[in-house]
């Protein structure tokens, strides 16, 4: 179960806000309304938040990003629709009811640190475990361990004037850590520091989520620091939500012309991942394969060289048709015995920016693994420099890299890429087509699977 929905929730504000939904509902929109004298923030909004996600919702100033949020804890209530929290409907709670929830469960961090000037630092992050009205010593015990999370360890006794921007809003993230809430409410947070402090806190963040696997709920008008943070993305425009998805849906398949100006200058090469461009190996060969066995498997896909992989596709070399031949001719010895280790790799979640080196450090297509060395799946140099072309055509974000040795290796002229031939037999060494997979039955199924997870 999700542990937060929004379902159908308008804020109006004016003289006759249920009139307003109504109006909305028949087509009319802000413009309209404001002519009338009714504000409407947020249109039927609806979305649902997992349990240890960070969900971002960007949007320009003025989009109804902060009033959405402010329902999410109960500050503001919606004109219409519900907000669940772990099942429970906020908009049915009484105000006590509501404040309790918010001082246990929920935490709030603010763009401009919102430290109370004459409270040191120990105190600041322990201003919500007062509220709770949990004892001073473990007050002091909670709040200290939460500095020590947010890299302020030291700093307990300082105070707030005496912190750069960066330090105080780490004061404000502690104080959130430290009541230990299940959601995190993050409204623009980061935005109000220097660029380069601001991407240290991002970093930060992500690095405390991998251990303590919050909700977060983050508002932002930033495309890049909404791409980096968010495992989903919400994008508002005039109170609506006009799309939701990962980063790479909304960068590669915008919703309309709006989202698509939005990522028009983004790199693509920093959000798109080896996962979404990788291909399903062609030809694999089991290091026990005979070298007869391993001849079969390449010429039936006209490949160059195979990956080599044991039980459970876990990835242990590669071999070329080049030393499979060799073998024939000599009458010995297994692909084992054939087989190089050194095997350029890459994991799933790597930026198309991180894969330039390896690409051209091996003519092999890269393997991409996942994390107990099981092979999911290949990308051939030719998908990678597409992949890249495509954002540059798009974006004019950046410069595609000069391989010009490889790409001929790859791709020689007038033919298909690791189709035409070459020293090492019908794909040549530099086969951007000998990702192997499945010529032997072993495993091509499996690897489908594994490809689309």
């Amino acid at each position: 179960m999700s542990q937060l929905v929004i379902e159908h929730v308008f804020k109006v504000f004016g003289r006759r806000p249920k009139e307003g939904i109504r109006r909305l509902q028949e087509g009319a929109d802000r413009a309209e309304l404001r002519e009338e004298g009714t504000t409407a923030a947020v249109i039927d909004a609806s979305f649902a938040v997992e349990q240890g996600e960070i969900f971002v919702v960007m949007g320009l100033s003025g989009s109804g990003k902060s009033t959405l949020l402010r329902m999410l804890n109960g500050l503001l209530e919606p004109t219409s629709g519900r907000v669940l929290f772990d099942g429970q409907d906020l908009t049915g709670l009484s105000a006590k009811a509501l404040r309790d929830l918010r001082s246990r469960k929920i935490s709030m961090v603010f763009q401009h640190f919102a430290l109370f000037p004459h409270r040191s630092v120990l105190e600041n992050a322990a201003y919500g475990l007062e509220v709770q009205g949990r004892p001073p010593k473990e007050r002091a015990e909670k709040a200290t361990e939460a500095l020590s999370l947010v890299g302020l360890e030291g700093w307990e006794n300082s105070w707030p004037d005496e912190l750069s921007g960066g330090m105080q809003q780490r004061v404000g993230l502690a104080r959130a850590l430290a009541t230990d809430a299940d959601l995190l409410l993050m409204d623009e947070s980061f935005s109000a520091l220097d660029p380069l402090i601001r991407r240290d806190m991002q970093d930060q963040l992500l690095e405390l989520q991998q251990r303590l696997h919050k909700t977060i709920v983050f508002i932002t008008h930033d495309l890049n620091e909404a791409m980096r943070l968010g495992d989903r993305i919400a994008v508002m425009r005039d109170g609506r939500i006009v799309q939701i998805g990962t980063a790479e849906d909304i960068l590669t398949d915008p919703a309309n012309d709006y989202v698509a100006s939005f990522v028009q200058d983004v790199d693509r090469s920093r959000v798109l991942t080896a996962a979404s461009i990788m291909e399903e190996p062609r030809v694999m060969v089991s290091p026990n394969d005979g070298p007869r066995a391993a001849m079969r498997a390449l010429r039936t896909d006209q490949a160059s060289a195979a990956f080599v992989v044991e039980r459970g596709r876990r990835l242990v070399g590669t071999v070329t048709e080049g030393r499979v031949t060799e073998a024939l001719r000599k009458a010995e010895g297994t692909v084992r015995d054939l087989m190089d280790t050194d095997c350029v790799t890459t994991h799933a979640d790597a930026p198309l920016s991180e894969l330039l080196t390896p690409a051209s450090q091996s003519k092999l297509p890269l393997a991409v693994l996942d994390d107990n060395g099981r092979l999911t799946g290949v990308i051939p140099r030719v998908t990678l420099l597409a992949a890249l072309g495509e954002g540059q055509e798009d974006t004019g974000s950046h410069r595609l890299p000069d391989f010009p040795a490889l790409v001929e290796a790859d791709a020689p002229a007038g033919g298909d890429p690791g189709r035409t031939g070459g020293p090492d037999g019908p794909g040549g060494p530099g086969d951007s087509g000998a990702a192997p997979g499945g010529g032997n039955g072993n495993g091509d199924d499996e690897g489908k699977e594994a490809t689309r997870a």
